[in-house]
């Protein structure tokens, strides 16, 4: 049994196993164990020593996977371990807004909706509502898959904030997103006499400085009797808007915004309480290792009564029926969306193009339809007045690129064709589906294409099924980790050797062995727990920070 290294150019693994093996019995005996005996009992794991003689020279396969477990446990360990502090740090420091859950908006809206929450947003809201009550400023991530509720739940938390006396702003991160908001929340909060604002760049100026006059002063208009609930963009974060007393605030599509942008708004009134809100879903454990600093909620159900989009693959040589098929559609009233993975052809991509295929579409297919171009090189503004034309039944076709993998919702639309659907993961396929179904048409998802036996047998897991969740977990085994932990933009350690959704057992152990050392010992002071603090130093400089007294 040989271990076999990563080798690069002019260093072989044989070269790098050479090596290895001459220092090795001369190293061992300097490595010293820095985790304390009991965490490596409970969590099963072997001592540092026998981990690394294990992976460098094993006798059986077994064996090498004992010492690997060993070195993925104390990775996912240290990432618990940081996380846990912050969590722990935050509660201390961020002390919050204790409402009182006086069930006046909320029960008021709840009986007014023309449909039952699902068991999963009833558990988030019960999750949220027991943070708000509390007496530290709540920190929560709720994620959903596409369709699940999240904006409903979003704004029941906003009406406790506004019958406890406080302001509520929900920000989003595009201006088409935001007036769909505010028109859905207009007509769903008007029976309570609550009328939300909207706030973006698009605006006009006079109205603008009216909004924020509105939101710096301490008492709602005589007229008026709740606080402002306001719908906006990155216009909530400017240096003029101002709340007087903002005491809950959500950011949907949370990491389209920066960390700045999340900060400032998090920083205004009176240390509301934050609500991130991301559609992107990513399986529990693996959630609970990203995301370990933020409590978490899940929305894992989608409302009853949504009739699922059928999706089926159509080889290439099926295009005209499938064009056809679109076309009987649109003889209906319907809308369609036809996706392609790139803007503008290539040389050295053999794959049609968006841009080439919408001169195509409209002068043969769709030649009597109205069809419109769509992709992340138009102007903003033009992109904004193409969706609102599509969102109001002036556009029969969208011809574009995953620029509308988050978008609005558009009810009509009916059929979303997908070219070279290889060329995308099956998160980002899920994403896309998710812009047909919303409306009570039977909607259809159609994969058009030639593909090979592997790519087939990847699109297969997505066309079986619409459980974003399942479908996750599946891409990340596929496709790997990546840069998944990027998005965080909050520098979690990168993972050498643990894979969290492969060791989604080990990671639960470790985060249970992280969180009962800190209960003990919250500083790591205690003289058995020196090594591990050093070596925490060590590897992640910053990190030490955390644990300094005081």
């Amino acid at each position: 049994m040989l271990s076999v290294y990563p080798a690069t150019e002019g260093l072989s693994f044989k070269v790098i196993r050479t090596i290895v093996d001459a220092h090795l019995d001369a190293l061992l005996p300097q490595v010293d164990e820095y985790f304390p005996p009991e965490i490596l009992d409970r969590a099963g794991v072997v001592d540092i020593r026998d981990a690394l003689r294990m992976v460098h020279r094993p006798q059986t396969l077994a064996e090498a996977y004992r010492g690997r477990d060993r070195l993925a446990f104390e990775e996912l360990f240290f990432v618990h371990l940081l996380h846990q502090r912050v969590k722990a740090l935050a509660r201390e420091t961020r002390r919050g807004i204790r409402f009182e859950n006086r069930r006046n908006l909320t029960t008021r809206l709840r009986e007014s909706l023309p449909y039952d929450l699902t068991h999963a947003q009833v558990r988030a809201l019960r999750e949220i509502v027991g943070d708000m009550c509390s007496d530290r400023r709540m920190h929560r991530l709720l994620q959903g898959d596409v369709g699940s509720g999240k904006t409903i739940v979003a704004v029941f938390a906003a009406l406790l904030a506004l019958e406890n006396g406080f302001q509520a702003a929900i920000m989003v991160p595009t201006e088409l997103l935001a007036e769909q908001h505010h028109r859905t929340m207009t007509a769903l909060l008007a029976p309570l006499g609550v009328t939300p604002l909207l706030l973006t760049g698009s605006v006009a100026a006079r109205e603008r400085k009216a909004i924020a006059k509105r939101l710096a002063q301490l008492e709602p208009p005589l007229a008026q009797e709740w606080p402002e609930l306001v719908i906006g963009t990155h216009a909530l974060v400017q240096q003029a808007t101002e709340f007087a007393r903002l005491g809950f605030a959500a950011i949907d599509e949370q990491h389209r915004f920066g960390v700045e942008q999340r900060k400032a708004l998090s920083g205004k009134g009176e240390m509301p309480d934050i609500l991130l809100m991301s559609a992107t879903p990513i399986p529990r454990s693996l959630a609970l290792t990203m995301y370990g600093d933020l409590d978490l909620s899940f929305l894992d159900e989608r409302p009853p009564g949504r009739r699922p989009v059928t999706t089926i693959f159509r080889a290439d040589g099926s295009r005209d029926r499938v064009m056809q098929f679109v076309d009987r559609e649109l003889a209906k009233g319907r809308q369609a969306y036809i996706v392609y993975p790139v803007i503008e052809e290539s040389e050295k991509l053999d794959l049609k193009a968006a841009t080439t295929m919408y001169e195509s579409l409209r002068a043969t297919a769709f030649a009597h339809r109205r069809v419109a171009l769509l992709h992340g090189r138009v102007p903003n503004d033009e992109r904004d007045d193409i969706m609102r034309r599509f969102r109001d039944g002036e556009v029969d076709v969208l011809v574009a690129t995953t620029v509308i993998e988050v978008g609005i919702d558009v009810p009509n639309a009916t059929v979303m064709v997908i070219e070279h659907p290889e060329r995308f993961g099956l998160s980002q396929l899920h994403q896309l589906r998710g812009r047909v179904g919303r409306g009570g048409e039977q909607s259809y998802c159609i994969l058009l294409g030639d593909v090979g036996r592997d790519a087939r047998q990847r699109l297969q897991i997505f066309v079986d099924t619409e459980d974003g969740f399942a479908i996750a977990e599946a891409d990340l085994r596929l496709r790997g980790m990546g840069d998944l932990f990027g998005e965080r933009q909050s520098g979690v350690p990168t993972f050498k050797v643990a894979d969290p959704l492969r060791d989604a057992a080990l990671s639960e152990r470790a985060r249970e062995m992280a969180e009962a050392l800190l209960a003990r010992d919250p500083g790591l002071t205690a003289a058995a727990n020196a090594p591990l603090r050093r070596v925490l130093g060590e590897r992640y400089a910053r990190a030490v920070e955390l644990f300094h007294v005081g």
